[in-house]
């Protein structure tokens, strides 16, 4: 009872599967991905050990088409079940059971699968492969949450929406491994919280990167960072504050300080903040200029 995508960037190698759907949760039920393996959606009447045994069969080195046809076999639902796989080889294959409920139907493209049931019209999952084809190569994240957005766009779920969920891994790691990872269980438009909620997941990104420029002493690549990231997330004060701090310790005092006298404006605990980095030069430089102004 959902829409979604599996994918590979070609790339990255970064692997990826977001979905949309008229009902609770279903981030946790549909979608799964490992780095270096595969990404695996699940749905209509879903077999939630699809997941785990799908990852399974990737990591033992199957293709895409091996494990749907293993997956297949000797379920007695299949009829009724929906699911797509897509491998860190770039392989992609998907299922779409006879008595999944109308309107169903999957495509399966260069690295992708897209897929959907209880649609509006086959248009869908149509508007959905054409657009992934259209704008792949400028971040997986994003391309994936523009398919997601063309699926609506093309009529969406019969019943409407009410959750979303996007999960974006990168070519080598652990299991535990995620560069995106965000969901919407329960909202009037969460495709548009999601859209949100990505931008955010941008800038902390940043911002992470920043601290750990910050940790080996570049000073002005934490600065950088931490500034894109404040530019990205402009209403985050805390992304302000350390953009500021970031300015002043790589050379721009004045720049710096002004946004650092903005966040304690709004909240004075930023000082305190500032006192208990001592002695950070950057911190110290800041706390000074904001008692000098």
């Amino acid at each position: 009872m959902t829409y979604s995508i599996v994918a590979r960037d070609p790339e990255t190698g970064s692997l990826g599967v977001a979905v949309q759907s008229h009902w609770f949760d279903v981030g946790g039920l549909v979608i799964a991905a490992e780095a270096g393996v595969g990404a695996i959606a699940t749905q209509a009447a879903p077999n939630l050990a699809v997941k785990p045994r799908g990852l399974a069969m990737l990591r033992d080195g199957r293709t895409a088409d091996q494990v749907v046809a293993e997956l297949r076999a000797g379920d007695d639902l299949i009829d009724h079940r929906q699911f797509a796989v897509v491998g860190a080889d770039g392989s992609a294959a998907a299922h779409t059971g006879a008595s999944c409920m109308a309107d169903a139907g999957h495509l399966v493209g260069d690295g992708f699968s897209v897929q959907a049931n209880i649609m509006r019209s086959p248009a869908v999952w149509h508007a959905m492969k054409d657009t992934f084809e259209a704008v792949r190569g400028g971040g997986l994240g994003a391309a994936l949450l523009a398919t997601l957005d063309a699926a609506e766009a093309a009529g969406g779920d019969l019943r409407g929406r009410q959750s979303a969920a996007i999960l974006v891994v990168p070519a080598t790691g652990g299991p535990e491994e995620r560069l995106v990872d965000l969901r919407v269980d329960d909202g009037p438009e969460p495709l548009v919280e999601l859209r949100r909620l990505l931008r955010l997941s941008d800038a902390y990104r940043l911002a992470d990167e920043g601290d750990q420029l910050s940790a080996a002493g570049d000073a002005a690549g934490a600065a950088d960072r931490w500034f894109r990231a404040f530019e990205t997330a402009p209403e985050k004060v805390e992304l302000r504050f350390w953009a500021g701090v970031g300015l002043v310790g790589a050379g721009s005092p004045e720049r710096g300080a002004a946004l650092v006298r903005e966040c304690v404006q709004q909240d004075d605990s930023w000082a305190e903040l500032l006192r208990r980095l001592m002695p950070d030069p950057a911190a110290a430089e800041s706390l000074r200029l904001l008692d000098a102004g």
